[in-house]
Order: structure tokens, then C-alpha cells, then sequence
């Protein structure tokens, strides 16, 4: 069990700006791992949640820690539980942010709470963003960062019949390969080694094989909604439940009702993995 008794509340507060300039080149290679059609160019809008594929950590490499992520210290706090989790967000869409236009971020440490939990100890770090171009309020975000020590090995998912989709609901089966995983780290500039390094994953962290990210299930549960309305996306909430893994394909399902979308990510054993509303306009 990891030991700390350090108190990280002074870390709350802490801000950090961090601006990008909303390059090309970006979105057309997530439009390419996304198999997506649009043809982006510079002055059209970047689609929801794919402004997770700007405003990039950049680590040099000495500074990255043996699971591939930065070492932290600098804006996130010090804890050092090993393991580390996108939990969640909540985001508002006010406007969308433009290809070929700068844009900045601005970015504060809301809450830091630490809890011991059946599986041990546990930090949970909330942090709020705010997306700014050409003076304007773009997108706000709020996200739960989970770090806690390690845990007992991940038992493969077992594969069942999935049931049938709600009627009038939108749905789609994933195979989330390595090169899916491998091609969306390099999007994110992610390192983590449980997307793309199976002996680490299984080995050292207990896991049956390659992890999904969380946020690339979330951008594909969004572009579900996205691909089967025209209205405007003005809200969107996911909450990780547990992983997915590139052993079996998954299943995402929308289900539209009075300006909203329910969605979920289901594991091949018929679990829920994330659990995600979309708001409508």
C-alpha cells in the first residue's frame, strides 16, 4: 500500500494557461482513425469533444514516469498512486472552436479528495477548463481524475448475447484493435502504456489486455449522436464505470427522447463501461 499523509489542498486554485493554434493537420488524422468523411479545412468547426486532440501535455521524455505518463508536479499535484484513470466530464458546447485560429486554455485545480476504498487508497482531482478563440467562450469543461495504487488482476470479460437495442435507438459495434489504440495515443500525444504495450498492460498493471482509452469511447459515443441528428450538440456528460479492452468488440448505443441522448458503451459481457447524455438544441 502506498503511504502518504500529505495534505494537497494548497494545490487547489493552481492554474495554468496553455494555447494552441487549432492546426489542420490534426483533424484530418482524427477524421482518418474515426473513419469520418467530413472534409475539414481551415475555417470550418471542430467537431465536439475533438478539441481533445489540442492543448497537449509535451513532457520531454525524461520527464515521462515508467506507465508513460508525465510525472507530475508541475500543475496536476504529486499524489503517487501509480494507477491514473479519466474518470469523467461535464462540458458545455457554447460555441465551436475554428480550424486555423488560435485558441487558449485556461485551466484550474477545482478539488483535490483522498479516500480509501475497497480496492485501497484512492485521490480524486477535479480540474476545470475553459476554451477561449478570438476573445469568445467556446467550451467549458470539468473533468475527475482518479489515481489509486494497484489493484488485484482484471478478470478477462466473459462474452454473452447482447440484447436487443431500444426501439428507435442508434447504435454501432466497435473492434477496437491495437492500431485503433495505438493511432489514438498518438492523437492524444498519450504514452500510457496499458493502450498500446500488452506485456505492461497484463504484466505490471494485472489487466487481460489492451485498455481503451475512456475518452476515445466517448468521442465515438458523441459521434454516434452526431452522424444521426442535425441538431446542435450543446451539452455532454460521461462517467467511467469500468474498462473496455481490445479482446472482444463493444457495442455503443444511443437513445434519443425530449432533447437528449442517453448512451452507453457495453462491454461484450453485457456491462455498462460508460455511461454518457448528450443535450440537444
Amino acid at each position: 500500500m502506498t503511504d502518504t499523509t500529505e495534505d494537497y489542498a494548497a494545490w487547489i486554485g493552481r492554474t495554468e494557461t496553455v494555447e494552441d493554434d487549432i492546426s489542420l493537420a490534426p483533424v484530418l488524422a482524427a477524421a482518418a482513425t474515426l473513419d469520418d468523411t467530413t472534409q475539414f479545412g481551415k475555417g470550418s468547426a471542430l467537431p465536439p469533444l475533438w478539441h481533445w486532440f489540442y492543448f497537449l501535455p509535451k513532457a520531454p521524455q525524461s520527464r515521462l514516469g515508467d506507465d508513460g505518463h508525465p510525472q507530475r508536479g508541475d500543475f496536476i499535484p504529486p499524489i503517487p498512486y501509480p494507477r491514473r484513470m479519466f474518470a469523467g466530464a461535464r462540458l458545455r458546447f457554447h460555441r465551436p472552436l475554428v480550424i486555423g485560429q488560435p485558441a487558449r486554455r485556461e485551466g484550474v485545480i477545482r478539488n483535490v479528495v483522498q479516500k480509501t476504498g475497497r480496492s485501497g487508497s484512492l485521490a480524486f482531482v477535479t480540474v476545470g477548463y475553459s476554451f477561449h478563440q478570438q476573445g469568445e467562450l467556446c467550451i467549458d469543461e470539468e473533468q475527475d481524475i482518479v489515481y489509486r495504487e494497484p489493484g488485484p488482476p482484471a478478470p478477462a470479460p466473459q462474452p454473452i448475447e447482447l440484447p436487443p437495442v431500444p426501439a428507435g435507438a442508434w447504435s454501432r459495434t466497435v473492434t477496437p484493435d491495437p492500431r485503433l489504440l495505438f493511432r489514438f495515443s498518438a492523437l492524444t500525444f498519450n504514452a500510457h502504456r496499458i493502450h498500446y504495450d500488452r506485456p505492461y498492460a497484463v504484466n505490471e498493471e494485472g489487466y487481460p489486455g489492451l485498455v481503451v482509452h475512456g475518452p476515445l469511447t466517448a468521442i465515438m459515443l458523441l459521434e454516434l449522436v452526431r452522424r444521426n441528428t442535425t441538431q446542435r450538440i450543446a451539452g455532454f456528460s460521461f462517467r467511467g464505470q469500468t474498462p473496455l479492452f481490445d479482446l472482444a468488440p463493444f457495442r455503443l448505443v444511443a437513445t434519443p427522447s425530449n432533447g437528449q441522448v442517453d448512451l452507453q458503451a457495453q462491454g461484450t459481457d453485457g456491462t455498462v463501461a460508460l455511461l454518457a447524455t448528450a443535450e440537444l438544441e
